[in-house]
């Protein structure tokens, strides 16, 4: 079984949510609105657990329905 450290979307993910907090804290320094922040934060850390998630999964079905997770949350996050 490989490693998380191993899997090139575990550690894309970890990357991406460690750069949201980053964002978040610098928004929050320069006022802005802490709903927006919030938001942000929630959906741009979630990706990188709904993908541990997939791939701890019991199921093909499962894997495949974290990832979808993932990738709306990205998309919100990118919005």
């Amino acid at each position: 079984m490989k490693k998380d450290e191993d899997n090139i979307i575990v550690v894309k993910s970890m990357e991406f949510a460690v750069k949201i907090i980053e964002i978040c804290r610098w928004m929050q320094s320069n006022k802005t609105e802490p709903v927006l922040i919030n938001q942000l934060l929630r959906s741009g850390t979630s990706i990188g657990s709904n993908v541990r998630e997939g791939i701890r999964g019991h199921t093909p079905a499962d894997f495949y329905a974290k990832l979808s997770i993932s990738l709306k949350e990205a998309s919100e996050s990118e919005y």
